[in-house]
């Protein structure tokens, strides 16, 4: 092995052992507290407990080992390509397949050592932990009285007022229920003012021995009569004994093995077995039930050879020959069949689905274990070229890459998993669906890694999306206008020492002036003997930090816009796809379902796309952003809708603070006096952009509120429940979107400093008769602005 292999693929063992353990015992304690109620209280020896996290751990590999994988592909690759390593071995003609070769065969081998260990240990551990489980279950707990509740021991509950003494052995106001023996609940209680634990250390037999009580025992009659009385047998004791087997309690055998048929437990071998004892089950059920429907029927009893002859003289229909009290007969005689056969097709369905569910449970189990290694070869293959695309190793950035595209591929694994169970979606389908869809994404940026491209591009896949939405690019405009030397803003930088138009020449943008004010200040400066060759050579013709910045806060702008609109196509797809899926459209519902899963993906790349873009910017201000970059995994993925404007108003923010912080400060009065329009442009746009949608939302609400009382009238009751919930996911959009747009247009308003009269009347109406308000307040826009 040369230099180089040995050094990458030690650096990613040591990587890659640090993530599994750190994760190995992160989810051994969520195991722990997640199975702690089985475990508390229950007096077990150490090696129990040892033995239970013993088989709990394998069963853990198949969610651990491929998040180690992508994690530690993204931190060592993207370290590699933050610290120019990657640059270094190029310049030396060493192409990123290479540097990957050493590690593409630990992977692949890894695969394997993973199938061999899937098919053997893991059923191993889950067959020792499912029946450890069991045992542990039936251990009684510890014995202990706490005051105030009944405490379960043996055949007693048992509780106690107040306990007193060095070991809380005196016990005062005793109450117990003793269990029935031939019948269920408590048929014998008793009370007594006081009590006493003892016990001696060589005996596992406790002696309660209770003082100055009562005691009831209900008596059982045949006689219903005396039944009604309850009557009961009372007697008073001066002591009482009664004598406990603690060794009796706990009578479990922690070893026994009883329970070795579940899926999880079986090996490739078994598992075809199974399947194709279950596949000729289910197939010789359906046999037996169309034979038992059919038999049934009584259709094979009936005389095939029948000639039909019509009567001459009876014209009418031949059940009503019959009395009414036979016709009564025959149609109870039809009514018992029909019921007495819809409950027969309704209990095997009921069995159909249980055999289906099991069935699709051993396919899956099955294909599982050949999934696991190769999904450590795929998510390998994302992770590496991922890692040198985004070039940044360490925690921050590449955790929160890794647990999203980790996140998506588990979940889309379990949803269609879910789905198949119940016959949905083929359970070998959905087992690979979710490494299906990682596979192309594979491919894609290894070849963009290989080929030292840009994790996008304009030219990839966003731009046509960008295209198809009308999403326009952004440009930093630069022209040679000048402001007209009559006006008034002219004469107010005239008025200005050269300091001031020094600022204003290399700041304009972020004083939101026209690019007519930069040439005007720099036309005024060469007036004055200072040419455009000394302010570049002085760096105060332009500002390019702020430049770039600005440039990317419009590429940041243009992906979380495509974001936002992929976010809310694939809320509109997955919510009215799971709604009519559950209300009697199954096709349709699925449809929309699988759809909206496919727009997401795409979001969700769009989205770190945008969140590639937003680091960027702050890195360029020179901010940290660990705590944008939790925003945007917590809140980006299910609040994109609250997260996008959020940062939108943020990023506005922090540009403006942190380039006006050291600028030179222009009077209020005099900046009163330029014209800016900015601001205007920006609250017009964005309001054009809230009410459309709100007039969207508005008109699909009302359509499917107005469906739903037409379903409701023609008596389908699935129809009608579907199109009130979309009504109501619609409207609360059209809500959101409605508030936004008043807030937007008073926003207008108040720029140019104008009040609106009835402003929030009229907006109380839109919610009732919004096309109203939306035109009205359309052309007062046009009757205020068009000048």
């Amino acid at each position: 092995m040369k230099i180089l292999d040995r050094y990458i693929l030690t650096t990613y063992l040591k990587t890659f052992l640090s993530v599994f353990i750190i994760l190995m015992l992160i989810f051994v304690l969520q195991s722990i507290w997640l199975y702690i109620s089985e475990l508390a209280g229950k007096d077990l020896a150490v090696g129990v407990i040892l033995k239970f996290l013993l088989y709990v751990t394998p069963t853990l590999i198949p969610l651990i080992l491929p998040l180690t994988i992508l994690l530690a592909s993204i931190m060592v690759f993207g370290q590699f390509a933050e610290n120019y390593e990657f640059a270094a071995m190029k310049s030396t003609g060493i192409s990123l397949q290479r540097a990957m070769r050493s590690l593409s065969v630990f992977i692949v081998l890894l695969g394997i050592t993973t199938f061999i260990f899937s098919n053997n240990v893991i059923p191993w551990a889950n067959y020792n932990f499912y029946n450890l489980r069991k045992n542990i279950a039936k251990v009684q707990p510890a014995m202990a009285i706490a005051e105030g509740q009944f405490n379960d021991i043996g055949d007693y509950n048992i509780k106690v007022e107040k306990k007193s003494g060095d070991k809380g052995e005196f016990l005062h106001k005793v109450v117990i229920h003793k269990k029935g023996v031939r019948r269920a609940g408590n048929s014998t209680v008793i009370i007594s003012d006081s009590g006493e634990l003892r016990s001696n250390p060589n005996s596992n037999i406790l002696q309660l021995v209770l003082f100055e009580g009562h005691y009831y025992e209900e008596i059982f009659s045949k006689d219903p009569k005396q039944r009604n009385k309850k009557p009961y047998a009372k007697s008073y004791f001066e002591e009482y004994t009664i004598n406990v087997d603690l060794e009796g309690l706990n009578d479990v055998d922690i070893d026994d093995k009883t329970y070795d048929n579940r899926y999880n437990m079986l090996d490739v071998s078994s598992l075809n077995y199974t399947i194709d004892s279950l596949y000729q089950k289910k197939s010789n059920n359906l046999k037996d039930f169309s034979e038992t429907l059919y038999a049934r029927s009584t259709f094979e009893n009936l005389d095939q050879n029948i000639t039909i002859k019509k009567d001459s003289i009876f014209k009418g229909d031949i059940f009503s020959l019959f009395k009414t009290s036979t016709k009564l007969q025959i149609l109870t005689l039809a009514a018992n069949t029909a019921s007495s056969t819809r409950q027969i097709i309704v209990a095997n369905k009921k069995n159909a689905s249980g055999t289906t569910k099991w069935l699709s449970k051993h396919v899956i189990s099955l294909h599982e274990k050949y999934l696991l290694g190769i999904a450590c070869i795929i998510l390998f293959f994302v992770g590496a070229p991922l890692g040198a695309l985004i070039r940044k190793g360490g925690i921050g950035l590449p955790l929160v890459i890794a647990i999203l595209l980790f996140l998506t591929y588990h979940f889309i694994g379990i949803f269609a998993k879910n789905s198949s169970l119940d016959g949905t979606l083929n359970p070998v389908f959905a087992t690979w669906i979710s490494t299906l869809i990682m596979l192309p994404l594979s491919i894609y940026l290894t070849r963009r890694a290989t080929k030292d491209r840009q994790l996008f591009e304009s030219e990839g896949l966003l731009n046509p999306l960008k295209k198809l939405f009308g999403i326009e690019s952004k440009t930093l405009i630069t022209n040679t206008n000048l402001l007209p030397k009559e006006s008034e803003d002219y004469q107010i930088l005239s008025s200005y020492d050269d300091k001031k138009l020094i600022d204003i020449l290399k700041h304009y943008r972020q004083y939101d002036y026209g690019i007519e004010f930069k040439n005007s200040s720099l036309e005024l400066l060469e007036s004055r003997g200072i040419t455009e060759q000394e302010l570049k050579f002085g760096g105060n013709l332009i500002d390019y930090s702020y430049e770039e910045s600005i440039r990317l806060k419009y590429l940041y702008e243009e992906n979380s816009k495509l974001a936002f609109i992929l976010y809310a196509i694939a809320l509109t797809l997955i919510l009215p796809g799971a709604i009519l899926k559950n209300n009697g459209f199954p096709s349709a519902g699925q449809a929309l379902f699988v759809c909206g899963i496919v727009v997401g993906v795409i979001y969700l790349f769009t989205l770190i796309k945008s969140f590639i873009d937003n680091s960027n910017l702050y890195k360029q201000l020179g901010k940290s952003n660990i705590a944008n970059a939790l925003v945007f995994a917590v809140g980006g993925l299910p609040l994109y809708f609250l997260f996008y404007f959020f940062q939108k108003k943020k990023i506005n923010e922090d540009l403006k603070i942190n380039n006006r912080s050291d600028k030179t400060v222009i009077s209020s009065t005099n900046k009163e006096k330029i014209s800016n329009t900015a601001g205007l442009k920006t609250a017009y746009n964005d309001y054009k952009t809230y009410s459309n949608y709100a007039l969207i939302f508005f008109i699909i609400a009302v359509v499917l509120f107005i469906s739903h009382f037409v379903f409701k009238n023609n008596k389908l009751p699935a129809a009608e429940s579907a199109t009130l919930e979309l009504s109501a996911i619609s409207g609360l959009l059209f809500l959101v979107y409605s508030i936004a747009s008043s807030i937007r247009f008073k926003k207008m308003y108040n720029l140019i400093n104008r009040t609106l009269s009835s402003h929030n009347l009229w907006s109380i109406f839109g919610l009732l008769i919004y096309p109203v308000v939306y035109f009205k307040r359309r052309n007062k826009i046009f009757e205020d602005f068009s000048a």
